[in-house]
């Protein structure tokens, strides 16, 4: 039995299913996950010693790859000083202060522990600025686990929300509407049907939790024109896409500017955190100022916001994200290879350096059409990739993430076991 094996079983009599998330139960590949020792640059490594070429990097937050030293020098001389106050710190407003500067939508912000805790607050803001109850959100986007968010569509066009998730009120789950990813023709007639009644719209603008679907051109410039007919706000979750496909994500990158947007995954360099803001205006009914209560001991954390800031500064570095564009476009380019080799149907949607190959011929545009690709497939393929060295999202469903810390020579690699595992699976 292997290491792996034995810290599963353990884990699984004190942990639900072994795993403090349940993605990390390879339950959409089946078999057992590794248990991982450690990570540098571009590599993990097992407990049982095997060594992996990492795409899933964190879930994304890992822009520059696995315990980058001015990281690690950063949170270490943090953490002489103290891991957590409870109070102020100077460096909490140096954070702010990039990440506005990023974002200019995000006039003021509040830094949370989460891009959960981000969603959720900023929908609650976006309650009591218009006075409104309902949200819409769209099939497949996944913003957190709270409860409003944790609802799926029901046949048809939109509909009242019906829980995903037990313990989730119905009630409850009965203020958020779904539509499709991509269907502005459904967000107008939404609108037009019970505009007064929508607080907001919340859009991943590149869609990461479905896979990776890019937004069709005008789909998030509709959102932006129905929000704002209807006196609605626009939420943009851009928990994977800020500072990944843009230093100043989606909106920079689309030219769409959004109400209010939630933040996470890099702007922590590793370590929890998240971040939601928006116009002064909406951002002054936050508590203190406001009625809006939020609130976190852990908000702030100096070990996230050392992190965050060595992050930051080094993703302003000339050339930055040519780079992370050109590292992506090479990795999708070893796998469109692969698949035209072994005549296997496969559809990669890419920006910038996150991407998703569905395992079908495509295009993918929404949920509807990527939950059309072969899981089985794709499971198939993980294990091959697997054991060929290389780590991928265990689901179909999630995006891979190229880092600064990728070579070329590590893209290649990739494309070779890429070729190997769609041949053999």
């Amino acid at each position: 039995m292997t290491k792996s094996s034995e810290l599963l079983r353990a884990a699984s009599r004190v942990i639900p299913g072994g795993v403090n998330s349940p993605v990390r139960a390879f339950r959409g590949v089946g078999g057992e996950p590794f248990f991982v020792a450690r990570a540098e640059g571009a590599r993990l490594w097992d407990v049982d010693g095997r060594s992996y070429l990492d795409f899933v990097g964190s879930w994304g937050p890992l822009i520059l790859g696995h315990a980058p030293a001015a990281i690690v020098e950063a949170v270490s001389e943090v953490a002489r000083r103290g891991t957590s106050y409870g109070a102020p710190t100077p460096a909490e407003v140096e954070l702010a202060e990039a990440i506005s500067g990023a974002f200019p939508s995000m006039e003021m912000l509040r830094l949370v522990s989460s891009g959960t805790e981000a969603a959720m607050s900023a929908i609650r803001v976006a309650r009591g600025a218009t006075g409104r109850d309902v949200i819409v959100k769209f099939d497949g986007g996944y913003h957190g686990h709270a409860d409003s968010l944790l609802v799926r569509a029901g046949s048809g066009g939109a509909t009242f929300g019906v829980p995903d998730s037990a313990g989730v009120p119905a009630a409850l789950a009965a203020l958020t509407l779904t539509l499709g990813y991509n269907d502005l023709d459904a967000v107008r007639s939404l609108f037009a049907a019970r505009g007064p009644e929508i607080a907001a719209v919340i859009v991943e603008p590149v869609a990461g939790n479905m896979g990776v679907v890019p937004p069709k051109p005008g789909f998030l410039e509709g959102l932006r024109e129905v929000t704002r007919a209807h006196g609605a706000l626009l939420i943009f979750d851009e928990v994977i896409t800020g500072f990944r496909i843009a230093y100043g994500g989606a909106q920079q990158r689309y030219g769409v500017t959004a109400d209010l947007t939630c933040l996470g995954k890099i702007i922590g360099g590793g370590l929890p955190v998240g971040a939601y803001g928006g116009r002064r205006e909406l951002m002054e009914r936050v508590a203190p100022l406001g009625p809006v209560y939020q609130a976190g001991t852990l908000s702030g954390n100096p070990l996230a916001v050392a992190a965050g800031l060595v992050t930051l500064r080094a993703l302003r570095e000339p050339g930055v994200y040519d780079r992370l564009e050109a590292l992506g476009a090479r990795m999708e380019a070893g796998i469109v290879r692969a698949a035209e080799k072994s005549g296997v149907a496969v559809a990669v949607n890419r920006v910038g350096s996150m991407l998703t190959a569905f395992f079908c011929p495509g295009p993918v545009t929404d949920y509807e059409s990527a939950k059309t690709a072969d899981r089985e497939r794709y499971a198939r393929y993980f294990h091959a990739m697997l054991a060929r060295g290389v780590y991928l999202a265990p689901s179909q469903f999630e995006a891979a993430f190229v880092s600064l810390a990728h070579r070329e020579a590590d893209l290649d690699e990739a494309a070779r076991a890429a070729a190997e595992a769609m041949a053999a699976s």
